[in-house]
C-alpha cells in the first residue's frame, strides 16, 4: 500500500492531467454530431497505431519482473488493437454505403 501511495504522490500532476484530458475527451465527443462520428473515428485508427508502438517500446524497455509495466503494456496493446480492427471495420462498411449498386 505504500508503494501504491508513493507512486500517486510522485505522480500526482500526471494523474490529474490523465483526469483531465478523459473529461475533455469525453465532452468533446459527446458533442460531435452522429454524422462525422464514423470519420473521426477512422481518423482514431492512427492514434490507436501509435499506442500501440508506444506499448510495444514500454514492454521492451520493462525489467523482466516489473509485472506493473509488463501488465500495462499488455493491457494498452489489446485495447489499442480492439479500437484499431473495430475501426477499420466501421470506417470499411462506412465506405460500402457510397460504392454504386451494380445493376443486375
Amino acid at each position: 500500500m505504500t508503494q501504491i501511495m508513493q507512486f500517486i504522490s510522485d505522480n500526482l500532476l500526471l494523474i490529474y492531467l490523465l483526469i483531465f484530458t478523459v473529461i475533455l475527451g469525453f465532452e468533446v465527443i459527446s458533442k460531435v454530431p452522429t454524422v462525422l462520428h464514423t470519420p473521426l473515428m477512422s481518423g482514431a485508427n492512427a492514434i490507436s497505431g501509435v499506442i500501440i508502438i508506444g506499448a510495444i517500446i514500454l514492454i521492451r524497455r520493462s525489467a523482466p519482473d516489473d509485472i506493473f509495466s509488463l501488465a500495462l503494456g499488455t493491457v494498452a496493446i489489446a485495447l489499442g488493437m480492439i479500437n484499431v480492427v473495430g475501426g477499420f471495420a466501421v470506417t470499411d462498411r462506412m465506405l460500402e454505403m457510397f460504392k454504386k449498386k451494380k445493376k443486375s
